[in-house]
């Protein structure tokens, strides 16, 4: 089964629609049916997947694991007119729901911060997208907003990464966050990949992000490193060198090259030697 990948905002998931036929390319805007009304989404990609790859993802997405999951994919309407941009709320109307949002969260004195707002195609539902270090009792919250909107309001809590995706700003490179530009899956980094590729040592402004968490970048060479790493004897290995034994006790991944301690001429003193492994080679 072929389908269509949509997006409705940057911070959001993605989901899954039939073509309905239609002639669908990647960054086409479509009228897409949901179980809560009709919406306007991006389409970001498409993907072949069996029902059972379906049912399994559907299961994960599910918090009840024992609840029987029913398939049932709708199709993408059609693309959109100029009609249906004249239905898509203006900057004006964004920033003022989120002023009015910003407001009544801090009458409630909430830890949390607002990011970002998303209005239904059909004018039933406003989004607020928030970032908070924990759980937000928002439930008063969020009575205010359906007195004042008269919509159905929903609050939906994001990552830090994902603010820095909406906002978009300038890397240490100094170009345009990748997140923002190319990057569409935020995948893990870890403080693994900082050792690996040995720039822990720089310290944590030097590889964290605009975000505050460590860069996405660290995960584009991370492969490469790996399989580097995999030609290095581990560090304590006994190797010999010229004919004199020594213990590997550091590795410098991109050089190729180890730093081996050698016995020196008293019992208590020794010589590190950086080591080339291709040295023979060459």
């Amino acid at each position: 089964m072929k389908v269509v990948i949509v997006k409705f905002t940057d911070w959001d998931k993605s989901y899954y629609f039939t073509s309905n036929n239609l002639d669908l390319s990647r960054g086409d805007y479509v009228v897409v049916g949901t179980e809560l009304g009709e919406e306007i989404g991006k389409v970001v990609g498409f993907r072949d997947v069996t029902e059972k790859e379906l049912i399994i993802e559907l299961k994960k997405e599910s918090e009840d694991e024992e609840k029987e999951i029913n398939i049932n994919i709708k199709p993408v309407l059609r693309h959109v007119t100029e009609n249906d941009l004249k239905k898509i709320p203006d900057y004006r109307m964004i920033k003022d729901a989120l002023a009015y949002a910003k407001e009544m969260k801090d009458k409630h004195v909430l830890e949390m911060k607002f990011v970002d707002v998303h209005f239904s195609y059909d004018g039933s539902r406003i989004t607020f997208a928030f970032i908070a270090d924990g759980r937000v009792d928002f439930r008063m919250l969020v009575k205010d907003l359906t007195r004042h909107f008269g919509k159905t309001i929903r609050l939906q809590q994001i990552g830090i990464r994902d603010e820095a995706k909406i906002c978009g700003d300038c890397g240490h490179c100094g170009r345009p966050l990748c997140c923002r530009g190319h990057l569409k899956n935020l995948t893990s980094i870890t403080s693994e990949m900082t050792d690996l590729q040995q720039c822990a040592h720089r310290g944590s402004d030097r590889v964290s992000g605009v975000c505050g968490r460590l860069m996405c970048c660290l995960a584009y060479e991370q492969v490469g490193y790996e399989e580097l790493k995999k030609k290095m004897p581990p560090i304590g290995t006994r190797v010999s060198v010229d004919g004199k034994r020594g213990e590997v006790v550091a590795h410098h991944v991109l050089k190729q090259s180890v730093m081996v301690k050698f016995p020196g001429e008293n019992d208590n003193d020794y010589v590190i030697t950086e080591v080339d492994l291709n040295r023979n080679k060459k």
